[in-house]
C-alpha cells in the first residue's frame, strides 16, 4: 500500500503547481503540515497510519488532529498563527465560504484534475467547486437513500433485490402490504432536530425527479419548494408513507417515533413488522446488537431507484471536503497525498470509510454490506450533496425540518408547508 501510495504521490507532485510565498511553513522551512478533522477516530486513524510513510518518503511530516464542530472552529481560525495548514469540511457551503473570504486556496493548480475526473464518482470534484475553481477535495463520503430490510425475511418472502424505478418501488410496497405486512418503517424524530429525516426523504425524491441540475438549482433556491418537481416528490412521499397500512403506526406514528430506532422493527425476532427503511449508510450502527454481529447474514439494502430505468440516477450523501489554508509546498504535496485514490487503503478495513473513487479496492471494504453501499455510488450518475446542509441555517436546519414536521403530523396542509418554507428563506 506505502510503495503504491508513494508512487502515486510523486506522480501527482509532478503535475503541481508552482508554489506560493504566503504559508509560514514555505518561509521558515517547516516541513511539518496539520490537518484538523472531526471524523470518526477510526477514520482519522486509518488515514493518518496510510499518509504517515508515504508523507516521510514525500519529505514532510503529516500531524491529524481531531477537533470538534470544524465548521465554526475554523471561521475563527482565519490568518491566525495556530490555523491549520489543511482542514477537512464536512459541508460544500462552509467551503464557498471560506473561498469567498480569501481563507483557504484553490487546487486547480496543485491537483491532477483530469486523473480525479477520471476516477471520482461524477459530481464528487464539483462539490468543492466554487465560482470555477475547485477548493475542496472529497476525501472520504457517506451515501444516503438507501433502503434497508431483513434479509432473510426478504429472502424467504421471495422479494426483488434490485428495483429498476420508483413506479416499481410503488408496485413492491402494494406487494408487501398484500401479503398481509406493514411496507414501511419511518420516522422524523430527534430531539430539537426532528424533520431532517424527512427532509432526506425529499432530497432523494426531488434528485431523482429532478436530475442533478434541477436538485442544484433547488438547493440555490432557483427552483422554489413550491414547484412542480416538489410537488411530486411530496406525492410519492405521501402515497408510500401517508397511504393507509403502508408504515408501522400509520402517519400519526411518523413524528414521535425516533429516527434512531424506527427501523429496528424490520428485525423483530418473529418476523419484520416493517418492512422496510430508507436511510443513510450510517444507520446500521443503530440496528439492534444482533443484528449488527453479522451484518452480511441480517442486512440487505439497494438503493433508492430512478424515475425512469436506465435514467439519471444520482445519489444524495455527504462527506468532508479537504481545504487549504497554506499554500507552501509541504501542504502542497499533503493535499496530493490525500488526493491519491489508495488513501482509504487502510482506514476502509477498520472504519466506515467509504472512498469517493470508483477505481477503490473493494475487497477493502470490511463487509458486504459497506460494497453494496459503495456500489449504490459508483453507479451513480452525479453524487450530490444533501441539500439541507446547503442552505442556509434558517431554511436547511430550520424551517425545512419543523415544516416538514407540521405537514407530517397533520398540522397543516402541503400548500401551507411549501409556501413557508419559500417565505423563511433569506433576502440576502
Amino acid at each position: 500500500v506505502v510503495a503504491t501510495l508513494a508512487a502515486t504521490s510523486l506522480a501527482l507532485g509532478a503535475c503541481g503547481g508552482d508554489s506560493g510565498d504566503g504559508g509560514d511553513n514555505g518561509g521558515d522551512g517547516d516541513t511539518t503540515v496539520s490537518i484538523w478533522t472531526s471524523v470518526d477516530a477510526p477514520v482519522m486513524q486509518g488515514l493518518e497510519a496510510a499518509t504517515a510513510e508515504l508523507a516521510a518518503d514525500s519529505g514532510i511530516t503529516i500531524e491529524w488532529e481531531k477537533v470538534e464542530n470544524i465548521n465554526q472552529l475554523i471561521m475563527t481560525k482565519l490568518g491566525a498563527a495556530d490555523a491549520p495548514d489543511i482542514a477537512m469540511i464536512p459541508q460544500p457551503g462552509v467551503v464557498a465560504d471560506l473561498a469567498s473570504r480569501d481563507g483557504i486556496y484553490p487546487l486547480d493548480d496543485v491537483l491532477d484534475l483530469a486523473a480525479l475526473e477520471s476516477t471520482m464518482v461524477p459530481g464528487t470534484l464539483e462539490s468543492g467547486t466554487v465560482d470555477g475553481s475547485l477548493y475542496g477535495l472529497l476525501v472520504s463520503m457517506n451515501v444516503k437513500g438507501l433502503v434497508w430490510y431483513n434479509k432473510p425475511a426478504w429472502t424467504e418472502a421471495g422479494y426483488p433485490t434490485e428495483i429498476a424505478t420508483i413506479d416499481e418501488l410503488k408496485d413492491l410496497t402494494e406487494q408487501i402490504k398484500a401479503d398481509g405486512n406493514t411496507p414501511w418503517c419511518m420516522g422524523i424524530e430527534s430531539d430539537t432536530a426532528t424533520g431532517w429525516p424527512a427532509t432526506d426523504w425529499f432530497e432523494v425524491l426531488v434528485a431523482k425527479y429532478g436530475g442533478a441540475e434541477t436538485y442544484r438549482q433547488w438547493v440555490d433556491n432557483e427552483v422554489p419548494f413550491d414547484s412542480d418537481v416538489v410537488r411530486e416528490a411530496a406525492g410519492t412521499f405521501e402515497e408510500l408513507l401517508f397511504t393507509e397500512g403502508n408504515s408501522l403506526g400509520g402517519r400519526t406514528a411518523i413524528a414521535s417515533t425516533n429516527f434512531g430506532t424506527a427501523g429496528n422493527p424490520m428485525f423483530a425476532e418473529d418476523s419484520p413488522q416493517c418492512w422496510m427503511y430508507k436511510q443513510g449508510s450510517f444507520i446500521t450502527g443503530f440496528f439492534p446488537d444482533a443484528t449488527k454481529s453479522d451484518l452480511d447474514a441480517n442486512v440487505g439494502l439497494f438503493g433508492f431507484p430512478p424515475a425512469e430505468a436506465g435514467g439519471e440516477n444520482p445519489v444524495v450523501g455527504g462527506g468532508d471536503l479537504a481545504v487549504m489554508l497554506n499554500e507552501d509546498e509541504a501542504t502542497k504535496t499533503a493535499m496530493q497525498i490525500l488526493a491519491d485514490p489508495t488513501v482509504g487503503n487502510e482506514a476502509a478495513p477498520i472504519s466506515s470509510f467509504i472512498s469517493p473513487h470508483k477505481t477503490f479496492d473493494m475487497a477493502l471494504y470490511p463487509n458486504e454490506v459497506t460494497r453494496a453501499v459503495a456500489q449504490v455510488a459508483y453507479d451513480s450518475t452525479a453524487f450530490l450533496f444533501d441539500g439541507s446542509d446547503q442552505m442556509p441555517g434558517e431554511v436547511g436546519a430550520g424551517s425545512f425540518w419543523s415544516e416538514m414536521t407540521s405537514w407530517i403530523s397533520g398540522g397543516q396542509d402541503l400548500d401551507t408547508t411549501l409556501s413557508n418554507i419559500d417565505a423563511s428563506w433569506p433576502t440576502q
